[in-house]
């Protein structure tokens, strides 16, 4: 049984349940504590000096390692979390300082609160259903270079208790806990993470010991549900006891940074509002190269991709390949259903690209088009960080869908770049989009005769210089007031 199966079997709100009741926590949590010390302390040799300035934690618990980023990063904002109120209100009992917000929040569906430079959690990754997609939303939420800092149980935890039980032919009756490469396998796309396992011991005074005081910190501990398990849990505690010199607890130490690349994503109000025209006159501009992650209506049509590089003159080492080519008209979801395909995200790895040649990504659809049962494509943007070209038609209903779109994105804390409107030139669309939007428009495209590489050459001369969007004096719309 794995971890993410004891989650779906009890539920969040049994979780939560669980840690509310865990009275006896602060008492029986010595390896927690050591652990949030330990995290503490390779937390202050990253930053080596430098405070963060806004930090999340999940998981916080009654307030062990949110004490220690008080103590480190006093001037910090520190948002603390967690799911269960009951540990939040000890916390708060325990932690009366202005720079801590705490919040009830479930770590697998963070709620959007802007960016933050560090985001921390100590042992509560191994109650994630799915690790991987909890930690690249948690990942979209941090600022560019930000780090995320975590600790779980790896495989290998508790095996003094796992060598009784199978000598005695009994169910353990705790998770299996992952392997380092699986774990590795789990960091999102948009960085570069690591993991490291080290070796803590505790010495409870016996089996019995043991099991209770897991259970006194909301831990799982082995089900009793008939006179003969508890018999043989009574053998495999006598085992243990006749052999026991202490328990062994795996804890993975995993250390990753978010990496922006150079580059924009450029989407768009609706689909067929210009994001492959706009595209190519990016990287024809720019002389960047291309990629279009998601590719649907190839039963219809060659596909974006192909348009791009001949209108944009781009050779074939300049551009990447879809992660996903799909042949329906549709959603990428909707799409790759009718084909009996399952989108993995893991597949959205940016392609690698220096550091002075820029990317422009290409989107399918509008932002909220679905991409997986869990995803819709505002959250591969939000993975990647890069600031966003949005594409509208300069047309009648423009203003609605603009400025939709433009808080959906705001409310991810995504930066935007700005907008391309496609059409004949409406100045009072302009003007309202500019005015309420708080947003620069960066070009206009009027009605074109044909799209020939000679007229992409022509209007590539009217998009903005890269420096404007990702160089040192870049101006990019980070709230509903300013343009920073």
């Amino acid at each position: 049984m794995c971890g993410a199966d004891i989650v779906n079997a009890a539920g969040l709100s049994d979780i939560a349940q669980r840690f509310d009741e865990a009275s006896g926590y602060d008492t029986a949590a010595r390896i927690q504590k050591r652990c949030a010390m330990e995290l503490a302390d390779r937390i202050r040799r990253i930053f080596c000096g430098k405070s963060p300035k806004r930090i999340l934690e999940f998981g916080c618990g009654t307030g062990f390692l949110t004490a220690e980023l008080v103590r480190l990063f006093p001037h910090a904002e520190i948002v603390a979390t967690d799911i269960a109120p009951g540990m939040i209100r000890r916390a708060q009992s325990r932690l009366h300082v202005p720079n801590v917000r705490f919040e009830v929040m479930d770590a697998q569906r963070p709620k959007p609160d802007g960016r933050f430079d560090l985001i921390c959690s100590s042992l509560c990754l191994q109650w994630f259903t799915d690790r991987a997609l909890g930690l690249a939303r948690l990942a979209s939420q941090l600022s560019a270079a930000g780090r995320l800092m975590v600790t779980t149980l790896a495989r290998g935890s508790f095996d003094e208790w796992r060598k009784a039980c199978d000598t005695e032919r009994v169910p353990c009756g705790f998770p299996t806990y992952p392997e380092p490469d699986a774990l590795a396998s789990d960091w999102p796309v948009n960085g570069h993470g690591k993991w490291d396992v080290v070796d803590l011991r505790d010495t409870p005074a016996d089996g019995m010991t043991f099991l209770r005081e897991l259970r006194d910190i909301g831990a799982t501990t082995p089900a009793l549900h008939s006179r003969s398990a508890g018999i043989a849990l009574r053998r495999v505690i006598r085992r243990f006891d006749s052999t026991m010199s202490g328990v062994t607890y795996k804890i993975a130490f995993g250390d990753f940074e978010r990496h922006i690349p150079k580059g924009v994503f450029v989407t768009g109000t609706d689909t067929g509002v210009g994001k492959t025209l706009t595209s190519a006159c990016l990287v024809r501009a720019w002389h960047a190269n291309y990629w279009k992650p998601l590719q649907t209506g190839l039963a219809e049509e060659d596909g974006d991709a192909p348009t791009v590089r001949s209108l944009a003159r781009l050779s074939d080492n300049r551009m990447s390949p879809s992660a996903y080519a799909l042949q329906a008209p549709l959603s990428p979801l909707a799409a790759a259903e009718m084909e009996r395909i399952t989108i993995d995200p893991a597949r959205f790895s940016l392609p690698s690209c220096s550091d002075t040649t820029p990317l422009v990504v290409e989107g399918a659809g509008g932002l909220l088009v679905p991409v997986t049962d869990d995803w819709m494509l505002i959250d591969l943007i939000a993975l990647y960080g890069m600031p966003v070209v949005l594409v509208a038609r300069s047309g009648l209903g423009t203003i609605n869908h603009t400025l939709l779109s433009i808080e959906a994105l705001r409310a991810r804390a995504i930066p935007i770049a700005g907008v391309v409107l496609n059409g004949a030139p409406n100045p009072g669309n302009r003007a309202m989009i500019e005015r309420f939007g708080h947003v620069r428009i960066l070009a206009e495209i009027p009605l074109l005769p044909s799209l020939t590489a000679e007229v992409i050459d022509e209007r590539a001369q009217f998009m903005p210089p890269p420096d404007s969007i990702f160089g040192p004096d870049a101006t990019l719309s980070t709230s509903n007031s300013e343009i920073a």
